[in-house]
């Protein structure tokens, strides 16, 4: 550790993690990608750890730090050559929830996400036709008279949909051409996925080139409590990106501990590396002059000023 990670106000923070991780060496995560396989004990033991839960407020069970503690764990995960994307949308869909969630909403749902009882993991806002353009989604939630919604549509690219507990839902309540600007007429729901699945919600997985548990969600009259609805209807993009936000700083994080990953990784086999009977190293590390050295330093180099950025995050 530099020293000047050794100054850090979440050294302390740091050290615990990169001994958590130590536990779950590269093998785990290997088996894992050839089965496709949900890190379960890795989370399980985040979460009894309060490490998912850092950005909860202690009267509901978590430890009410800032934004930048959580950066600080995703990015030890990722230098430890862990893989926080299991479990690091709990931290990033927290802000919908926080900022704009009812008293009793927090009250019922946050102390039983920070005990680890329910995981907060699934993100319900991409759809086949409209990508990033987020104001374009066509899953509708329909006014079911004071009970509730109907809600019908579809969402891709949702990852650990199958090993959550619960869902941050993005839908239409107000059809785009009656809404006076493109971002109105969206809500933000809180949906119990135990309760929904085989009454409406059915998920299918995904195969793709990297182990993430991404799915296809679909929504067949799915009923919604009015309850559920977090904050107020037809403002839920502005709600939404309290999400969004935090889970661009936090990605942002973790390459920051991937690009530590692969250095560490990199200099590592320089050192070892044999070519033509001389050690790899000494071109690596910029001792002979063909760029390969220079390279390396440059990320070297490079990496702090980015974590600082990050690290500046409240």
């Amino acid at each position: 550790m530099t020293a000047q990670e050794q100054q850090d106000e979440y050294a302390d923070i740091r050290d615990a993690v990169a001994k958590l991780c130590a536990q779950f060496p590269g093998e785990y995560w290997r088996k894992l990608d050839r089965e496709m396989a949900y890190p379960s004990a890795f989370v399980d033991a985040l979460t009894q750890a309060g490490y998912l839960s850092v950005l909860i407020p202690e009267e509901y069970g978590g430890a009410g730090l800032k934004l930048s503690a959580a950066a600080a764990i995703l990015e030890e995960i990722q230098r430890a050559g862990c893989n926080g994307g299991g479990c690091h949308a709990q931290m990033y869909t927290m802000g919908t929830l926080l900022r704009h969630g009812s008293d009793e909403q927090k009250a019922k749902w946050l102390p039983k996400i920070a005990s680890g009882e329910l995981r907060l993991q699934a993100f319900g806002v991409t759809e086949p036709t409209s990508g990033t353009d987020t104001s374009s989604l066509k899953t509708f939630a329909r006014r079911d008279g004071h009970d509730g919604y109907i809600v019908n549509g579809q969402k891709i690219w949702t990852s650990r949909a199958e090993y959550s507990d619960l869902m941050i839902l993005l839908a239409r309540t107000t059809p785009k051409e009656q809404a006076a600007k493109r971002t109105d007429g969206l809500s933000v729901f809180i949906v119990d996925m135990k309760a929904a699945k085989g009454n409406g919600l059915s998920i299918s997985p995904i195969r793709t080139m990297m182990n993430h548990s991404t799915t296809e969600v679909f929504f067949t009259d799915m009923k919604v409590p009015a309850e559920n609805l977090i904050g107020e209807e037809g403002k839920g993009f502005r709600y939404i990106l309290s999400g969004m936000n935090a889970e661009r700083i936090l990605i942002a994080s973790e390459c920051v501990g991937d690009a530590k990953w692969f250095i560490a990784k990199a200099s590592a086999y320089a050192k070892e590396r044999a070519r033509f009977s001389h050690l790899f190293s000494p071109i690596m590390l910029g001792a002979m002059a063909d760029g390969d050295g220079r390279f390396l330093l440059t990320l070297v180099e490079e990496i702090e000023p980015r974590r600082r950025i990050v690290g500046r995050t409240e």
